[in-house]
């Protein structure tokens, strides 16, 4: 990892570890709940990992607290302003596209805004989110395929798509120039209580 990874695995470790013992919980309840080993709970809490983007998913819905809070300082403003490279890549690809989340709610109602590029062969596949979980994406752009539980959309400049994200759904660059897109994701609910039965990108 570079000195800007290796820092933002620490703060999220760090996060994750206050968050655990705050509610008085044990490595082995957290990795139950959250749905990951007991190992990477550890070496998250420690810094040592570097884990996917579902990973913080499970981990940040089992606390309940949402994936912007797990990954950014917390917000003590009404307002807060995220300047331009100032996203948190929280995604990269074989071949340097990249998932950048730029901004987000906080809990009950999260709302998140990604800014996403993907090279060309680049491909995320995401699991699917939780129950009532929806997305609105527009490529701005190249070309971006999306499948959606086995429906497949090709998008190109311009386009916009709004869908549920409650089941498995992957993006796509199929072409030969790069593409980028905007990605909003909302997701009901979170710290309502109850196992979250999956989690999403």
């Amino acid at each position: 990892m570079n000195s800007n990874a290796s820092e933002l695995s620490a703060a999220i470790g760090a996060k994750v570890r206050a968050e655990r013992q705050g509610r008085e919980w044990t490595l082995d309840r957290l990795a139950d709940v959250a749905g990951v080993s007991r190992r990477m709970i550890i070496n998250v809490e420690q810094g040592t990992a570097n884990p996917s983007v579902t990973t913080l998913l499970r981990i940040s819905d089992a606390l309940g607290i949402g994936l912007q809070a797990l990954v950014a300082v917390p917000q003590t403003k009404p307002v807060k302003v995220v300047r331009s490279g100032a996203g948190t890549a929280l995604w990269t690809g074989p071949g340097g596209g990249r998932g950048v989340l730029l901004a987000g709610t906080a809990p009950p109602d999260v709302l998140e805004l990604w800014d996403w590029t993907l090279a060309p062969g680049d491909r995320h596949d995401s699991e699917a989110h939780v129950r009532g979980t929806k997305e609105i994406l527009q490529v701005h752009e190249g070309t971006v395929t999306i499948q959606i539980a086995g429906q497949t959309e090709v998008l190109e400049a311009g386009d916009a798509i709004s869908f549920a994200s409650d089941v498995a759904h992957s993006y796509a660059n199929e072409g030969s120039e790069g593409a980028r897109f905007s990605l909003t994701v909302f997701e009901p609910g979170v710290g309502a209580g109850g196992k979250s039965e999956a989690s999403h990108d």
